[in-house]
């Protein structure tokens, strides 16, 4: 059973938003990626799409998510699955950080901007 130190864990950076990879394929995970993000304060957010479902746990400061049109406030404790194909931004307009653990299923991909789908280094 792989353990993951926190500490040890990679971290990757995209459009200001801060990964930190937990499970994954390379990390020894076979279905499930688990991947922790900061939002700093002030992050508008990308809207982008994922090609399966992705489950997001927050629990630290808030954040806006816009699902498929619908404005959520995320604060810890607060769950958000996002379907498949369904575009979603997280933004955080407050004055601390947001963080949140991300899941989603292995072999899932992200779809910026109507890209073509890739699958995230820290789902890798």
């Amino acid at each position: 059973m792989p353990f993951i130190d926190h500490a040890l864990a990679p971290r990757f950076e995209l459009h200001g938003v801060s990964f930190t990879g937990l499970a994954s394929p390379s990390r020894g995970a076979s279905e499930t990626a688990v991947w922790l993000v900061t939002l700093p304060p002030g992050s508008e957010g990308v809207p982008h799409r994922l090609t399966r479902e992705e489950v997001f746990v927050a629990i630290e400061g808030a954040a806006r998510a816009r699902v498929d049109g619908q404005t959520h406030e995320l604060r810890p404790g607060c769950a958000l699955v996002v379907p498949p194909h369904v575009e979603v931004c997280l933004a955080n307009p407050y004055d601390v950080p947001f963080r949140t653990v991300a899941v989603l299923p292995v072999g899932g991909q992200a779809v910026l901007d109507g890209g073509p789908p890739f699958t995230p280094p820290w789902a890798q």
